[in-house]
Parts: structure tokens; C-alpha cells; sequence
């Protein structure tokens, strides 16, 4: 793409790299995802990626859980407010030197937590609900009523299939905003599921450990190519952080009514599509 012609597009610059956007409205529970494939068939060229959020390909498949129709064990309340609103919130948390944000989020925990930690103990067990917030990489944020979004079914493999729709020589990434870290050379993460190269599946110990290691930012789910993890991580990471400057990012179940004006349990998916989403974003080395 000529200079010329790329000034007609919305871009930034990041480093070595451009980061052209696609924007859609909300892509809705079993709607393909044409307004992705489109425009990246239509703006990528051979050696682009394409990296696109976890969220959107989860609600495409279907991947929803009303967390209304899940009754709290004594369990599940126990690691809503003893362990993850208190104990982490106010004694692990800050010894261990977690963000101020998620503290801050830990101590306020609403009520429907604990329908959530439910959803993760039957859904993913023990050691993913022992995780004090941002369970199993399950988004809260996303999801119209009392719904969540599981992560992607198989991301490799749509990956592969994105790149057949698009038809060009490109690299797809599916990206989750739950870190990745690193030690003594090893990296590893909390999520049930990462790249190859990337220990997965870890839950709360993955965290934990975490804590005392570094973290090394977004984790690449699944790529349409093989790659290095020290390449995938710098490529998630960047598509990461224009994510971080959009004004209508959710990261967190607080941020919602924020955004939508709308308390998290009655968010409808009209109230989701009343936004400017931003799903994918396409990266190309200046070089």
C-alpha cells in the first residue's frame, strides 16, 4: 500500500510496525464474522497480521453462559469473599505487589461474583476458581444481561480458516489480554489454552507464580503460522496496546457503565452495539 493511499485509511505508528483498525458494531452470539474478513481481505497484503480479540470469535461460536442459572456453593461464596475480596484484596494482593486497579476491584466485588466463581468451579475446577479475578480468561465485559464469554473453541484452527477466508499470505493471531510470563527463560500463563511454546492451563498456580516472574504482556491463543513466542508476544502486544487507547475499551466488569451507562447484568446487546467496537486490528512492518 502507497503512502498516499494508506492517509486515506485510520492508521497509527507503533515503532517499526502500522496498526490499521477494523471497526465494526457488536459481533452478535453465532454471527459469522464478515466484518472482519472483509475488510482484511480488502486492506491486508502478503506478510500483514491480522490480530483479533478472544471475545469476539468466543460470541460467534456461541460461547455463552447465562451466569443467572448458577446457584453459589458454599465454595464458590468462600472464594468471592474470603479469599479473593479479602484476603487477596487486602493482604496478598498488595504484598505481592498487584495493580492498584485490580486491588481496587478485588474490595468491591459485587454480589454476582459469586454466581461467576460457581460458572468457573463447574466449568474449569478448582485451580482456575482459585484465581482471586480473571478466571479461565472468561469475559464478563462483552456479554449482553447476565451472560459471559468461555474463551474461543479451538483458536488455532480458526485461525487457519480466517487466513483461507482472506486469501492472502498473512499470519492470524487470536489474542487474550491475560498475561503471559516468563522465567528463567519459560514461559508460561494462567489460561487453559496458548500457542505452542506458551505452558498453559496453570490456573492460580500459573498466577501465583506469575507474581514473582515477568510479565511478558497479551497471550497469543491461537496463530494461523508457526511461531517463535518471543515474536508472537511482540505482535499481541502491540495490537494490545492500541486496545488500551481506544476510550470504548471494557476491560473489567467496572468499566461498563463507564462505557454503556448501564450496570453490568443489564447491559443488552443493543447497548453493546451502540458503541464503536474495534475486534481486529491488521499490522504491517514499516520496513
Amino acid at each position: 500500500m502507497k503512502t498516499d493511499e494508506l492517509d486515506k485509511i485510520k492508521h497509527v505508528i507503533n515503532g517499526e510496525y502500522i496498526v490499521i483498525p477494523i471497526e465494526t458494531g457488536y459481533i452478535k452470539p453465532n454471527e459469522d464474522l464478515n466484518c472482519i474478513i472483509e475488510p482484511a481481505r480488502e486492506l491486508m497484503e502478503d506478510g500483514d497480521y491480522l490480530v483479533i480479540a478472544e471475545t469476539p470469535i468466543s460470541v460467534s461460536q456461541g460461547r455463552l453462559v447465562d451466569e443467572a442459572e448458577y446457584t453459589p456453593s458454599l465454595t464458590a461464596k468462600f472464594l468471592t469473599t474470603v479469599w479473593s475480596k479479602y484476603l487477596w484484596g487486602y493482604v496478598l494482593g498488595p504484598v505481592l505487589g498487584i495493580k492498584k486497579r485490580t486491588i481496587k476491584n478485588l474490595r468491591k466485588l459485587p454480589e454476582e461474583t459469586k454466581a461467576h466463581k460457581e460458572v468457573v468451579l463447574q466449568l474449569y475446577g478448582l485451580k482456575h476458581a482459585l484465581k482471586p479475578a480473571s478466571e479461565a480468561g472468561i469475559d464478563l465485559s462483552n456479554a449482553p444481561g447476565t451472560c459471559v464469554s468461555l474463551l474461543p473453541e479451538n483458536p488455532e484452527r480458526v485461525a487457519i480458516e480466517l487466513k483461507g477466508e482472506i486469501g492472502k499470505d498473512v499470519c492470524v493471531m487470536i489474542i487474550d489480554t491475560d498475561a503471559t510470563y516468563m522465567k528463567n527463560g519459560k514461559y508460561f500463563t494462567g489460561l487453559p489454552i496458548a500457542i505452542d511454546g506458551i505452558d498453559a492451563d496453570n490456573g492460580f498456580f500459573g498466577y501465583l507464580k506469575g507474581q514473582l516472574s515477568e510479565n511478558m504482556g497479551s497471550t497469543p491463543l491461537g496463530c494461523s503460522e508457526r511461531m517463535d513466542v518471543e515474536s508472537a508476544l511482540e505482535i499481541a502486544n502491540i495490537a494490545e496496546d492500541y486496545q488500551k487507547s481506544l476510550s470504548t475499551e471494557m476491560k473489567t466488569i467496572h468499566s461498563v457503565k463507564e462505557v454503556l451507562g448501564s450496570e453490568i447484568d443489564e447491559v443488552t446487546i443493543e447497548d453493546l452495539d451502540s458503541i464503536t467496537h474495534t475486534p481486529a486490528v491488521i499490522i504491517r512492518h514499516v520496513g
